[in-house]
Formats: structure tokens, C-alpha cells, sequence
């Protein structure tokens, strides 16, 4: 009775953590949660006060599905102070936030049989956008003595004549690793050579810590920008993850077929959100930076406290506000309980169950032996929880 596309799409397991997570919290547990996506602090009031002029002033009817052109030329503006790449406004399409930007991405442009080149650990969603379209994802495998990052030539060798896409997640999720400008010219010269195209999912990119940049990967060259989708949105940067609103940039043709597919699914994204957004993008926020500051104490705090735990090793992330520690040395050990550890999923729920941590298995990433920790959380919380952990661990045999 299910088509075959419903039918192979997984469950995300961030979601799955989540809901164990709060129907304990609903039982009385004292969680603490490390599984969230999203910034802990509120929406910004210019941007709720913009929302609520818009609903007073009426503007709560359909819009183009596209998005509002006010929005548009405030993405192109964006684009062109920011990341010094120039873009016309039917250029842009705005979407129900980043993760739908991506998808229609996908649905405009593979085929049944059509490969896409994803770097592991990746974000949960890719591969399977890239399945219920039909195409093969292809996965070039990282580790943390990497820095999660691929090499030019593991690209190369990744590329063959069904290959159609290659997404770039810089800051990534689940890593929180930034690539340098030198390393993305290396990665785009092989694009170009190859004339593959590039998703580039940059919704991390305010989040950037310890002298790092954001480099757009568009912004290298004509060449490379002519074979980029700019993925962004508001989510992460100005703590706005309900209000969904995500962009993408993109040469005419792509997005012309995104915002035709768009139109036939969600239409245009909520019209008082796209008004919040251009204030989001127009007016100056000095939370964003407040916000980018605190995350990179917390980011501190969290990695010095799994490094001082026995049999776990994590490199200090260089942006967006995740940690992705190194576990495999706790496998084959024994609980309390006697349970020999195996995984990092049943890891995670070990430490749920019995430690009262949520955290997020890094087999849902592609990346047995790791798991993810949110640092979108207070100060006080990453201390309670790494002490928790700690615990636990201590009592391993």
C-alpha cells in the first residue's frame, strides 16, 4: 500500500532522542537534553515586533510562492555584503525553512539512478531527500583526525559519470568543522574540472568561533558560482527555528524549477515570517553576536569537559554549536546493569536511561563510534551533564 519512496525513508534519530527525552521529562526525570538543533535563547524583538506589525497591517494573504520581492532583494543584499556574491532576486527562492530549500533543490535536480556525493558524517536529512528522489548517495567517509573534513582528491576519486551533485556543509552539522578558503578552492577546482554541481548549506555560518571565516563557496569564482545552490535561512543565526524561513540562491534555470516546485507543494512560505525575516536581514540584531559569543564559551566548556573523560577524545569544533566526540573507546565495556556497550545508538540510550543525558548517536550521522552533543543549552546544564557522563563512564568496566 506505501509507495516505495515512504517506504525506504528512515526516522531521524535526533527526533526519536528527542522523544524519549521529553516523555521521560514528562515522567518527572531531571534530563538534560544535548539533542536539540536549535539556539535556547528567544527570537530577537525587532524581528517579533516586525511580525506583529505585519499581522496588524493586514499582510497575513498568500504571497508569490516564491516569497515577497521585499525579501528577495534583502537575501540578494545579503549576499553581496556579506559573502560578496551578487545575485538578481528571481535568483532567490524563499522557502518553509532551510531543510525544504534543500529538498526542493534536490527534487529540481536529480533523476532516478543520478549519483550525490555526501561527506560523512552528514546532517540526517541528505541522504534521504537524495533517496525519495531516487538518487544514490555517495559517501566519502571523515574522521575527527580529519577534522571531519574531505580532501580534493577523495572528491576526485568519489566522482564518476552518474554523479549530478555534491553537498558542502560548512559549518557542518554534526561536526561544527569549517573549511578554509584554500580547502574549498581545492574542492572547487575539482567541481569545475568536472563540472559537477555544488549544494552549499551554510545556515551555520554566523556560528564561527576562534578566528575562523565563513567562506561562501560561490564567491570564489563565476565558474564555481555557476555550478552552486546557496542554501541559508534564520533559523540558526537569529534564533528563529519555528518561524521556518529558508533561501537559496541559484543559477536562473534551477531556480526557476525550484520555485515551480514549490508551487505545487507548500505555495509561498508563512507571509508574517517572510516580513520578520526581512527585518531579520535589514536591521541591526546585536543579539546574533551576543548569541555567537556565548556559543563559543560554551563550545570551551563542553569540549575540556568530554576530554577529561576516560575512553573519549573530541576536537574542538570551529563552528555552528555541536560537539562530536570520539566514543568507540567505551565499546566492549560493561555497565552496572551488565550491558556490554556495542554501538553508539545503544550508547545513547544507556546514557538516557540510566545517566539521564540525551544525546545523539553518531550512527545517524553516518559515523558509528561518535556521538553528538548540543552546546545550544546554558552553561550550567553542559556542567551537570558532563558530570553525569563522567559518572557513568567511570563505573564502566
Amino acid at each position: 500500500m506505501i509507495a516505495n519512496r515512504a517506504a525506504d525513508v528512515t526516522d531521524s534519530i535526533t527526533m526519536a532522542i528527542s522523544a524519549l527525552a521529553m516523555k521521560l521529562k514528562k515522567e518527572g526525570q531531571d534530563v538534560l537534553s544535548f539533542g536539540a538543533g536549535e539556539p535556547d535563547f528567544d527570537t530577537p524583538d525587532v524581528i517579533k515586533q516586525a511580525a506583529i506589525k505585519a499581522i496588524e497591517q493586514g499582510k497575513t494573504k498568500y504571497t508569490a510562492a516564491t516569497g515577497i520581492a521585499e525579501l528577495k532583494e534583502a537575501v540578494c543584499a545579503k549576499f553581496l555584503k556579506e559573502n560578496g556574491v551578487g545575485y538578481s532576486p528571481a535568483q532567490i527562492v524563499i522557502s518553509c525553512g532551510a531543510k525544504h530549500s534543500i529538498f526542493n533543490a534536490i527534487m529540481a535536480l536529480i533523476n532516478p539512478g543520478d549519483e550525490v556525493i555526501i561527506p560523512a558524517p552528514y546532517w540526517v536529512s541528505y541522504p534521504d531527500q537524495v533517496q525519495l528522489c531516487g538518487g544514490k548517495p555517495v559517501f566519502i567517509e571523515t574522521d575527527d583526525r580529519s577534522a571531519f573534513k574531505i580532501t580534493p582528491q577523495q572528491l576526485r576519486d568519489a566522482i564518476t559519470p552518474k554523479t549530478k551533485l555534491f553537498i558542502l556543509n560548512s559549518p557542518s552539522n554534526p561536526t561544527g568543522s569549517v573549511y578554509s578558503r584554500a580547502e574549498l578552492a581545492a574542492l572547487a577546482e575539482v567541481l569545475v574540472e568536472k563540472q559537477v554541481l555544488v549544494l552549499s548549506d551554510e545556515i551555520y555560518e554566523k556560528l564561527i568561533y576562534a578566528g575562523h571565516e565563513h567562506v561562501c563557496i560561490a564567491a570564489l569564482s563565476e565558474e564555481i558560482k555557476a555550478l552552486t545552490i546557496l542554501v541559508n535561512g534564520v533559523a540558526k543565526a537569529y534564533a528563529m527555528t519555528g518561524w521556518r524561513i529558508g533561501y537559496t540562491a541559484a543559477p536562473p534555470a534551477i531556480a526557476t524549477a525550484m520555485g515551480m516546485i514549490q508551487s505545487h507543494s507548500t505555495s509561498n512560505p508563512t507571509t508574517p515570517a517572510q516580513w520578520a525575516s526581512v527585518a531579520a536581514l535589514t536591521q541591526p540584531i546585536p543579539e546574533v553576536e551576543m548569541m555567537r559569543c556565548e556559543f563559543e564559551s560554551r563550545r570551551v566548556l563542553m569540549v575540556e569537559g568530554l576530554n577529561q573523560i576516560p575512553g573519549v577524545r573530541c576536537v574542538m569544533p570551529a563552528g555552528a554549536f555541536y560537539t562530536f566526540p570520539n566514543v568507540s573507546g567505551l565499546f566492549g565495556k560493561t555497565t552496572l546493569s551488565g550491558v556490554v556497550i556495542r554501538d553508539s545508538a545503544q550508547l545513547c540510550e544507556l546514557l538516557l536511561k540510566e545517566a539521564l543525558v540525551a544525546c545523539v548517536p553518531g550512527s545517524g550521522f553516518g559515523a558509528e563510534g561518535y556521538i553528538r552533543l548540543s552546546y545550544a543549552t546554558s552553561r550550567s546544564d553542559i556542567q551537570r551533564g558532563i558530570e553525569r557522563i563522567h559518572q557513568w563512564v567511570s563505573a564502566l568496566q
